[in-house]
């Protein structure tokens, strides 16, 4: 074990607390209880801050797979904080095939890459056709940022999230909760494909559901949206 990774995850354990990785490991299916550590997601961020500028970070980057979903965590936070956009694709690219749980796809938020939202699009399209589970969400949770909901918003976001064909959970999860937060931001755009039910059956119903439940949806909305719900 090098030096770094040793020094972090000495840091992760003692941030551990027992209780709180028993109700987590709760929330993570794919993952063994016994590779939780039990550390709240702020203070993994605390110490990715305190490690990503180290000169040997990364020796911990080039150690995959990593051990602990912790160690996951701080790996995606360390990447995303990467400034050069290159660089930054580099990494996220590396660490892609080695997320295995819908928590650490979800924490990602690569600044470097969204500043450049035309030519990360060209690589988004490439994730969104994968054929491992994490790679598609991750492409799917990334249209779900501001930046492609609101700043470059365009209906082929829609298009390609409807065409989305899989029997993965946390896939039609994330393109669930996508056209949820979707029909929040662009619902005149947005409610054709709830209308000409485009999504499949599971999905349809829970982009509603999540749609309904925000508060960023008017209630007359969400009145309409209850109507289009299909039942089996």
């Amino acid at each position: 074990m090098s030096d770094i990774k040793k020094e972090i995850e000495e840091k992760l354990f003692s941030f551990a607390d027992e209780k709180y990785r028993d109700f987590h490991s709760s929330l993570m299916p794919t993952i063994p209880k016994e590779n939780i550590i039990g550390v709240r997601v702020p203070d993994v961020k605390k110490i990715a801050k305190e490690f990503r500028s180290r000169d040997d970070i990364g020796e911990f980057l080039c150690d995959l797979p990593h051990k602990y979903y912790e160690e996951n965590n701080l790996h995606i936070f360390i990447i995303s904080a990467i400034k050069d956009y290159e660089t930054c694709l580099a990494e996220v690219e590396k660490f892609l095939p080695y997320i295995d749980n819908w928590a650490t796809c979800d924490g990602s938020n690569p600044k470097a890459l969204l500043k450049q939202p035309n030519k990360f699009y060209e690589k988004i399209k490439v994730w969104l056709k994968s054929d491992k589970t994490y790679t598609v969400r991750y492409a799917v949770d990334i249209l779900m940022n501001r930046v492609y909901l609101e700043d470059n918003f365009s209906v082929e976001h829609l298009d390609l999230a409807s065409s989305i064909v899989s029997d993965e959970y946390y896939i039609n999860m994330a393109v669930a909760w996508y056209f949820a937060t979707a029909l929040a931001k662009q619902y005149e755009s947005t409610l054709p494909y709830i209308e000409k039910q485009k999504l499949p059956v599971w999905t349809h119903n829970k982009a509603i559901q999540k749609a309904i439940e925000s508060r960023r949806v008017t209630d007359e909305h969400k009145e309409y949206l209850r109507k289009l719900k299909i039942h089996k």
